[in-house]
């Protein structure tokens, strides 16, 4: 699909040979605060993930799509959540997973990608997201392309022992 293919990447279903990849996103500590997580996945649980994950975005209400470069190497994950049909909107989250990867522009890329293809196939007319207000990456990132703060929502997150607060922001396709 043209849609999801970028120049230095493109984004791609997930597979069951993508079990390790997805172990390792989710039982790193160091990212849970990005995902809310609070407890470690098992390979287990995560095998029944993906024996799902082909289920309908109508169906799930989200989608987890792989950011792979084309060597076919998984360098992260994009994630459009909280589907709604009816008010054509969802969320959407992005990572990296390996520090030596950030910073070339694949989070750029991919969410270009999926803007374009949740406005053109999935007829959305707007995408969200949610970002701590000290991730200045994400901040410059989802600023870039043009989606706007709209809101701070203070004191949001626990996060080892000190709240944060949480920007809200928002692109609406016009």
């Amino acid at each position: 699909m043209t849609t999801l293919k970028g120049e230095n990447i493109y984004l791609r279903a997930l597979e069951p040979e993508d079990l390790v990849f997805l172990y390792d996103i989710e039982n790193d500590e160091a990212i849970w605060e990005v995902s809310n997580t609070q407890t470690p996945y098992s390979k287990h649980i995560l095998r029944q993930y993906l024996q799902n994950a082909h289920q309908d975005i109508f169906e799930a209400k989200q989608l987890r799509l792989v950011i792979s470069n084309f060597k076919h190497e998984a360098l992260g994950l994009i994630d459009v959540f909280d589907f709604d049909f009816k008010h054509a909107r969802a969320g959407v989250g992005i990572l990296i997973k390996d520090q030596e990867n950030r910073g070339k522009g694949y989070s750029k890329e991919a969410l270009k990608l999926l803007m374009n293809y949740t406005f053109s196939h999935l007829q959305l007319h707007q995408l969200y997201c949610n970002v701590s207000e000290d991730n200045e990456a994400s901040i410059k990132l989802f600023s870039g392309l043009g989606f706007k703060k709209i809101g701070l929502k203070k004191d949001w997150n626990l996060i080892n022992g000190s709240y944060k607060g949480e920007y809200l922001f928002q692109f609406i396709n016009s």
